[in-house]
């Protein structure tokens, strides 16, 4: 079994795909993404371990089944997926592929960072996770009916509490809490 210590990356961008050009930078779910990486360069504490540096980069011009292929290397050495789930985020192959072999064959527990939302009670209130934040599980059908085969723990875009969750043994596929779905109680 190989390594699995990074944190895989989901996000949405317009395909096809190329961190090169503009119009990946323009998509706001892949600049989250750039600031993770923006954060571990900054700090190489931060516990941010980024599964799509640890195999070669996949260009413009790949077939599907080349992509795929290294997006399940990619998450085959992963511990979790790390998933952007925002207003800009549309339901892709790439994505849905991602999603489906990460939870339903490789059995990996889920963060979900909301970049729309920036509080804890932006996330949930004192019933559970908000209506604003499930209505966004629909743009991804494969994540929404495929949660709750392993843990999920949802976050707001903040920063500390992203650092929690990347720390957070129960969200690693080897000491995975069960599956449900959590997120950071009001104080």
């Amino acid at each position: 079994m190989p390594n699995r210590t990074a944190n895989y990356a989901a996000f949405y961008v317009a395909e096809p795909f190329s961190e090169s050009n503009l119009g990946a930078n323009a998509t706001p779910d892949f600049l989250y993404y750039n600031q993770l990486r923006a954060w571990k360069g900054a700090d190489s504490s931060f516990p941010f371990i980024d599964a799509h540096a640890k195999t070669y980069n996949v260009r413009d011009g790949s077939e599907w089944e080349t992509l795929k292929k290294r997006l399940h290397d990619r998450l085959t050495a992963s511990k979790n997926i790390v998933l952007f789930l925002s207003d800009s985020t549309k339901n892709s192959k790439a994505l849905r592929e991602e999603i489906d072999y990460g939870i339903n064959t490789k059995g990996l527990p889920v963060i979900v960072i909301y970049p729309d939302f920036k509080e804890k009670s932006d996330i949930c209130c004192t019933t559970g996770i908000r209506k604003q934040v499930k209505d966004l599980w629909d743009k991804l059908p494969m994540f929404r009916d495929s949660m709750s085969k392993v843990a999920t723990l949802h976050v707001p875009y903040k920063k500390s509490l992203i650092v929690s969750a990347l720390k957070d043994d129960d969200f690693k596929v080897q000491t995975m809490a069960e599956a449900t779905a959590y997120y950071y109680k009001l104080n």
